[in-house]
């Protein structure tokens, strides 16, 4: 995924998510690339001066799993994610909500019904 603010997003995924940074380039100033971790998951982050927002954001959705599918959202939007789906109970047993990052990139936020 790119961005045009590297460092704001990381705040938002490392922050707001849970994503753990495992690698960064280069190691000292400015990073131009960033390796983030949420247990077996890994998310790349490169800088992009250009990018906009991916013009392909639909074609591919982070799911997050989180222990309260409403609080992670209410954290989300207070960081400024948009959300584009409120959270809701679904038949098969889990609360789900999707979400826009800052850069239009798309996420599905996801808990376990008890």
């Amino acid at each position: 995924m790119t961005t045009p603010d590297l460092p704001r997003l990381i705040r938002f995924y490392r922050d707001v998510v849970g994503f753990e940074l495992t690698y960064r380039f280069p190691a000292d100033g400015v990073p131009e690339f960033v390796a983030l971790r949420l247990g077996s998951s890994e998310l790349g982050l490169a800088a992009n001066p250009e990018a906009g927002g991916p013009a392909d954001a639909h074609r591919w959705e982070l799911c997050v799993y989180a222990d309260d599918c409403d609080a992670a959202v209410t954290a989300l939007r207070s960081a400024g994610a948009t959300v584009v789906e409120e959270p809701v109970d679904q038949p098969w047993g889990e609360r789900s909500a999707r979400v826009t990052d800052p850069d239009g990139n798309r996420m599905l936020v996801l808990s376990r019904l008890a």
